[in-house]
């Protein structure tokens, strides 16, 4: 198999310096990934019919042409290669869409098979589509892992695609795998390998530690960013990925701050002796949109990301909170009670044309504009607490959640799943979970301790 010159896509992390004594240990370093495809570009086409949860997916074990121990694995790249399908299937099994089998109810490969399946072994198990790949130990003890998806009824290669990747970062390597065969079947932007920050908390109701916390999308490489000597709140990642930004109390007072995930640096970007809420950033990723209340109003104000002065955008009477841009940055979504009772609300980037979108009964807080830009996530009140869509003029209004008290809601990458935080009615403890735009698929991710305030970063590079 030939393939073209490595291309290098990013280096993700580097080392962290704690800047802050809120901040936790430095996160290890990240490794460059890069991309292999083959020579001569890659055809195919589905010839599935039919709906794509009904798309049987089998995911054998992925081969190794020589058994190596690694710092990934010291059981070697066979065992190695097992963890990597059972990571791919396990992603393509959450999102609700397909009906993977993973390799520990299928054969192992040959590694001579991964480039010319051996058909008849697979066409009596069922499955519509056959992922394949390999693993492989490189002299500079790097890992090269393949990809490839097969149509089973055309007995056709769809499309292949590999990357060389540190033996810390073979989970990437899963998820990228996992993002090829979901884009290739669906048409859609994949999301698996991507990043959430959400608020870990812990201790009894009344007396909460708050800390900033990262981890895969699926839950895993999970680490703490802060100590919890002060609380923290909201965070969002930028629009590059390279940086969170959150409110953090500390002594009482707030501020916002920026976090740069590769140099470990926080930049404070403003404070006040006033209740501050909900930093969030623009698509350009120049300004930070915030709530301050100042004299029993609260108010939309805005930024630069460096800091500097703010300049406020809402001076209604009553609290204006949250804020989140369209995609295009030319509109700016929000929650506001100034009719009497929590609503959404829009209004151009500037802070004119302001108008209500929300007006199906009950109340309605923290919208969040989908990255595509068709639609808004936001906590729907009537009685319960839920999470819902409508559509940026404000009609087809659509509950997702049935839970007691689920709310803040934040898109995945793609704008088709969504994720919250959700509060248990007897216990209040809180745990974060996703649902698809159906309502249909809910799961709950793992995290080591309570969960709340979710923010979904972008692709990674």
């Amino acid at each position: 198999m030939k393939y073209l010159a490595l291309i290098p896509l990013a280096l993700f992390a580097a080392p962290l310096a704690a800047q802050n004594q809120d901040l936790g240990e430095p996160m290890q370093e990240g490794q460059a990934v890069e991309t292999i495809e083959e020579e001569g570009g890659l055809t195919g086409s589905v010839s599935f019919e039919g709906n794509l949860d009904d798309l049987g997916i089998a995911i054998p074990a992925f081969a190794t042409d020589r058994d190596v121990a690694t710092p990934a694995n010291a059981n070697g790249t066979a065992a190695l290669g097992v963890e990597l399908a059972r990571v791919i299937t396990s992603n393509l099994r959450n999102n609700g869409l397909f009906k993977p089998t993973g390799p520990d109810s299928l054969p192992t490969p040959a590694f001579a098979n991964i480039t010319s399946p051996n058909w008849a072994t697979w066409s009596t198990r069922g499955a519509e589509m056959l992922v394949h790949g390999y693993v492989r130990a490189r002299s500079d003890n790097r890992l090269t892992v393949g990809c490839y998806l097969y149509d089973m009824a055309l007995q056709d290669r769809l499309v292949a695609e590999g990357w060389v990747v540190a033996p810390a970062d073979w989970r990437r390597a899963a998820h990228k795998c996992a993002d090829l065969v979901y884009s290739r079947l669906t048409g859609e932007s994949p999301f698996f390998d991507s990043r959430i920050a959400y608020i870990a908390e812990t201790g009894p109701k009344d007396n909460r530690t708050k800390r900033l916390a990262i981890m895969d999308s699926d839950g895993a490489n999970h680490r703490f960013v802060t100590t919890g000597r002060s609380t923290a709140l909201t965070p969002r990642y930028s629009p590059d990925y390279r940086q969170l930004v959150y409110l953090s109390y500390v002594d009482g007072n707030p501020r916002i701050y920026v976090y740069d995930i590769g140099t470990g640096r926080q930049t404070l970007v403003t404070q006040s002796d006033n209740p501050t809420f909900a930093p969030r950033w623009s698509p350009d990723g120049r300004y930070i949109l915030y709530s301050m209340a100042v004299g029993g109003n609260t108010d939309i104000y805005r930024v630069s990301a460096n800091g500097g002065r703010s300049e406020r955008l809402t001076d209604a009477p009553g609290i204006d909170i949250g804020g989140s841009f369209s995609p295009d940055g030319s509109k700016i979504v929000f929650e506001s009670d100034r009719s009497g009772s929590q609503q959404i609300y829009v209004m151009d980037a500037d802070g004119s044309n302001q108008r209500r979108l929300s007006f199906f009964g009950g109340r309605s807080a923290t919208p969040e504009w989908s990255p595509r830009g068709d639609q808004i996530a936001f906590t729907h009140i009537a009685g319960d607490f839920n999470v819902a869509v409508m559509n940026p003029s404000g009609r087809g209004f659509r509950k997702l959640t049935r839970g007691w008290q689920d709310e803040a809601p934040t898109w995945a990458p793609n704008g088709r799943i969504i994720q919250f935080f959700r509060t248990e009615r007897n216990s209040g403890r809180t745990s974060l979970w996703q649902v698809d735009l159906t309502g249909e698929n809910e799961r709950k991710l793992p995290t080591p301790v309570d969960a709340s305030d979710p923010a979904w970063g972008p692709i990674l590079p």
